[in-house]
């Protein structure tokens, strides 16, 4: 499947399916892929603009944040050790920082220096050796592991950090929803190039399934996803009346997973063994 860069560049990839059914990469990942995410817009949403839409947009991420934040707490208890892997500009290690001992892992220097200045607890980092092995009670990866190249050694490495019986919650886009299959190459989730990999729900499980070092636990929608990559992918096709066509189709695919639990974002929450 051949997929453009609707974002910022225009230029054509394809997806390619792994040797982990239901996984697919994106094809040829792009030796300078940081020029990729030179775009002001690409973390406009982080930015305090006042303007109407950005009031939206925060209102609605503090019901993500919170859902976030209580589904850590059905697995830990309050104080545990917390790390957030590519915390971008802070927000969710500003928003749990008073219940957990948090970190935010952010190689980003912008974003990480605005990480920094948004939160007071939390400890922000840029070097993961600052950390100690099985120091941590969860890490968590929210719409970051599809950007990772390596992630096997990632895996390895989330491994050595977490306590036995530690938590890893990943959260990626689901290109077998109902809103990818209506959009198809406009579907702004694939956002190429620089979303390396693509997980179907079979794909992320069997990812999970032939490592001896994990096990899934549990498996979680998040369901203001659909709304606002619709609303993208309807300006990628420069609908009129886009934010309109946006919440008919999130609601749609959000209806639909309720019966197949193809949701147009699935939270992994996977145990260390």
């Amino acid at each position: 499947m051949k997929i453009k860069d609707h974002f910022l560049s225009q230029e054509e990839f394809e997806l390619i399916e792994t040797e982990t059914k239901g996984v697919f990469k994106t094809s040829p990942i792009p030796s300078n892929i940081s020029k990729y995410y030179e775009s002001e817009d690409y973390i406009s949403h982080h930015q305090d603009t006042g303007s109407l839409k950005e009031k939206v947009y925060k209102f609605l991420q503090s019901f993500n944040l919170q859902y976030k934040k209580t589904i850590l707490l059905d697995r830990i208890k309050k104080d545990s050790k917390v790390l957030d892997y590519g915390c971008g500009a802070g927000e969710f290690v500003k928003f749990i920082e008073n219940d957990f001992e948090t970190f935010g892992f952010e190689p980003n220097s912008d974003a990480r220096n605005s990480a920094i200045n948004k939160t007071s607890k939390a400890k922000i980092i840029d070097d993961l050796n600052s950390i100690a092995n099985k120091s941590l009670d969860a890490i968590t990866l929210w719409h970051v592991f599809e950007h990772v190249e390596n992630q096997s050694e990632m895996l390895d490495m989330f491994h050595s950090k977490l306590k036995d019986k530690g938590i890893l919650i990943i959260a990626v886009p689901n290109p077998t929803s109902y809103d990818a299959n209506h959009y198809k190459e406009f579907w702004a989730a694939y956002d190429v190039p620089r979303h390396i990999y693509h997980f179907s729900k079979n794909g992320m499980e069997n990812l999970i399934s032939k490592n001896p070092d994990w096990k899934l636990r549990k498996i979680k929608p998040l369901l203001l996803d659909s709304f606002y990559i619709s609303m993208l992918s309807e300006k990628y096709k420069k609908s009129p009346l886009f934010w309109l066509k946006a919440v008919v189709h999130g609601t749609i695919s959000n209806v639909k997973a309720l019966f197949n639990t193809e949701f147009s974002s699935l939270i992994y929450i996977i145990e260390k063994r």
